[in-house]
């Protein structure tokens, strides 16, 4: 079967311009298209003349065109031309899906809580306006450039498809059972066909995540059984919706609102398990199909699960603190892995210095929050904008900086800075009298205290000769592979530790 406007560059209703065909079945297609009107990408739907459920797909696309919620792809425009003269206009959700996020493994198991949490509460409200999803799969969820949660194809992929269930709620909630499986193991724990190995099984079940991957945290497994195998925990009622298994997600996720790394899988921040490095990171058309690129912008969920690793770690810098050794700076003989040992001249070369605190932060590239980066916790991180293609920034920029405003002027000594496991980073310290992030060109013109090339973990930057000025700049001129994906660049810094006199 074809349908009428089956080539690029027809138009629909002199407004929307056919461009790429993303998708498409045996009675349907799915189209990249510009809106002229408005000058915007946009997902049109087309069908054959003889496609059988043009009227349920329509009624679909009616019903979830009257849903506000932003996390739940949008529909814009419904024509009932009758036949092939039917289309749907919904919205272009750029991104990458969680079929792309998991090409390279699993997720982070706190990240992939993160985005079934905020997909949880989009269906539940869907739920509540009396509209379900029932093919959910990794294709259905993508993660935006702006940094959100966008739910694709509600009611329409069911219609497309001929789909229905006896209980919608638990259907759409045993699909979202199978999305965090699938964030936690690299696995697809259910008959439909995705790009996902199948989850391995043990009795003609699935066997639950932290028997197929070390280190899923106990309170994540139990909620995804839970919800997937429908296995409810003692006193606790199953979890049969979407807004009930919302409200499990809520009560597990940790932190504070915008949580930073931790670390996972029991090794300690800036440590690096032998052979592989736990997951940093993560347009609709029906199926799934692939939007547009990104250049730049707010990185997958930071949320990390606060292990016994990390409290043995914050525990240590407790203890530091108290006998006076100040801050969070570790031993230079560092443990295990590599990526966590400082580096930098023996601590006589600052036997006389103190440790100086901050009094704020900036960032110029501040798609987190900048104080994350001096809060001395092990569990909130600063991190930069992602670039794609290029750790030069995406040939966009030649460097950006973290400045610490130390309130005074100071003499520099020291900086210690906890990056990301990954190395890559190539930094230099500088002084400067602005906590205003200076511009690549200014920050040429500020004198270089101190450098160092493909940084990762903790790094020890010891300062030689006079160095004195009121802010301490951090400027990196590449940026470090973000784990977990392809040709994604990005920086973390979970703490800085400055010394000196001032």
């Amino acid at each position: 079967m074809s349908t009428f406007t089956s080539e690029p560059g027809a138009r629909l209703a002199d407004r929307y311009r056919l461009e790429d065909r993303v998708n498409a079945a045996s009675g349907w297609a799915a189209w990249k298209a510009i809106d002229e009107t408005l000058a915007r990408a946009v997902t049109v739907l087309t069908f054959a003349s003889d496609f059988p459920r043009v009227p349920e797909v329509i009624t679909a696309a009616r019903a979830a065109s009257r849903l506000t919620d932003s996390r739940l792809a949008q529909v814009f425009d419904v024509e009932d031309g009758g036949g092939d003269r039917a289309y749907i206009v919904m919205e272009w959700a750029a991104g990458d899906s969680l079929d792309d996020m998991l090409g390279a493994g699993p997720l982070d198991p706190a990240q992939g809580l993160t985005l079934i949490t905020e997909a949880s509460k989009a269906l539940a409200g869907a739920h509540a306006a009396g509209l379900s999803h029932l093919c959910l799969t990794p294709r259905s969820l993508r993660w935006t450039p702006g940094g959100g949660v966008k739910l694709v194809g509600l009611g329409i992929d069911a219609a497309l498809a001929d789909v229905t269930a006896d209980d919608p709620a638990l259907a759409d909630t045993r699909g979202l059972g199978k999305l965090l499986y699938a964030t936690l193991t690299g696995h697809w724990a259910g008959p439909e066909n995705t790009s996902l190995p199948p989850a391995p099984m043990a009795e003609g079940l699935p066997r639950s995540p932290r028997q197929v991957r070390a280190g899923v945290p106990a309170a994540i497994d139990a909620v995804a059984c839970e919800a997937l195998f429908q296995r409810p925990r003692r006193d606790r009622p199953p979890l049969t919706t979407p807004a009930l298994l919302a409200r499990a997600l809520d009560e597990i996720t940790p932190g504070p609102a915008r949580p930073g790394p931790a670390p996972v899988d029991g090794f300690a921040a800036g440590q690096r398990l032998a052979g592989r490095e736990p997951a940093d990171t993560f347009s609709w058309a029906p199926g799934g199909a692939a939007g547009g690129g990104r250049r730049h912008g707010a990185p997958p969920p930071g949320r990390r699960a606060v292990t016994t690793g990390a409290a043995v770690v914050i525990a240590i810098v407790v203890v530091l603190a108290v006998i006076g050794v100040g801050g969070w700076v570790l031993s230079h003989h560092g443990s295990g892995g590599g990526a966590g040992r400082a580096h930098g001249h023996s601590p006589s070369a600052s036997a006389a210095a103190g440790v100086l605190t901050p009094v704020g932060a900036n960032a110029s590239d501040d798609a987190g929050e900048a104080g994350f980066a001096i809060d001395h916790s092990m569990t909130t991180y600063w991190h930069s904008s992602y670039y794609l293609d290029s750790p030069f920034f995406g040939h966009l920029k030649t460097g950006i900086g973290l400045v610490l405003d130390m309130g005074r002027q100071v003499k520099l000594s020291q900086v210690q800075v906890l990056f990301g496991s990954i190395p890559g980073a190539n930094v230099q310290i500088k002084m400067s009298n602005s906590p205003v992030p200076p511009t690549p060109a200014a920050a040429a013109a500020l004198p270089t205290v101190a450098r160092a090339t493909d940084v990762g973990g903790a790094y020890k930057f010891t300062i030689k000769g006079s160095a004195t000025g009121r802010d301490v700049v951090i400027w990196f001129t590449k940026l470090p592979p973000l784990s977990g994906t392809a040709n994604h660049y990005q920086v973390n810094v979970y703490n800085v530790a400055v010394r000196g006199t001032g």
